[in-house]
């Protein structure tokens, strides 16, 4: 038996810092910890149309900072900044915030979507949904990768590719992935999609931007 550790969590203190960053004794840890869990799953739904990759959440005493990496901020923010007073609005009435000085929503653009491997793996979930050749899909996607200048990659699927009856798994590679140097920095990702009549694909996507200075 393989044994797996996701490659973020690896390089975590050395190449990549924690996306909820706060500190909380045994009384709220647990209030806190869900209360992130929500905020995550909210933004990730409400901000899809504008490539949310990553919420990052930082407390200090009760104001909650909130950072989202998104690839279209222009969507995201909205004319004249409304779409962020939509957002904390709705954030502040779903959570229970009476104050809204304690909470700071800010946008971080994401310089090249083709080297986030979250989003790569949203887009092949998304064309695989849409019953797209999954051969062809997967090629164009590490093509992509390869093109903005990544070291290497790997895309997997794992499922009923092509609505068989039986399910495989199937890997596109480029370049290298050296998953044990920890200063190696690896991107990963993982996304189910929700192939009509074939059930739920697998993707997994990791990408090798270079060595940590």
């Amino acid at each position: 038996m393989g044994q797996k550790v996701n490659p973020v969590g690896f390089r975590l203190g050395s190449v990549y810092t924690w996306s909820s960053r706060w500190f909380a004794d045994d009384k709220n840890y647990s209030k806190y910890l869900l209360e992130d869990v929500h905020i995550r799953k909210y933004l990730m739904n409400k901000l899809k149309p504008a490539g949310i990759s990553k919420v990052e959440i930082e407390r200090a005493f009760d104001k909650r900072t909130i950072t989202v990496h998104v690839s279209r901020p222009g969507i995201a923010i909205g004319r004249g900044g409304s779409g962020i007073e939509q957002v904390k609005n709705e954030m502040l009435k779903n959570f229970n915030i009476k104050d809204p000085g304690k909470l700071e929503i800010k946008f971080e653009e994401i310089k090249n979507p083709d080297l986030d491997s979250y989003l790569v793996a949203v887009s092949v979930a998304d064309q695989l949904e849409r019953r797209l050749p999954f051969r062809r899909v997967v090629n164009q996607a590490v093509e992509r990768i390869r093109r903005s200048g990544a070291k290497g990659a790997r895309v997997s699927l794992a499922g009923r590719l092509g609505g068989t009856e039986i399910a495989r798994k199937e890997t596109i590679k480029y370049g290298a992935i050296p998953l044990h140097t920890i200063k190696a920095a690896i991107d990963f990702a993982k996304v189910d999609a929700k192939v009509p009549r074939a059930g739920i694909v697998g993707v997994k996507v990791w990408i090798y931007r270079g060595e940590e200075k």
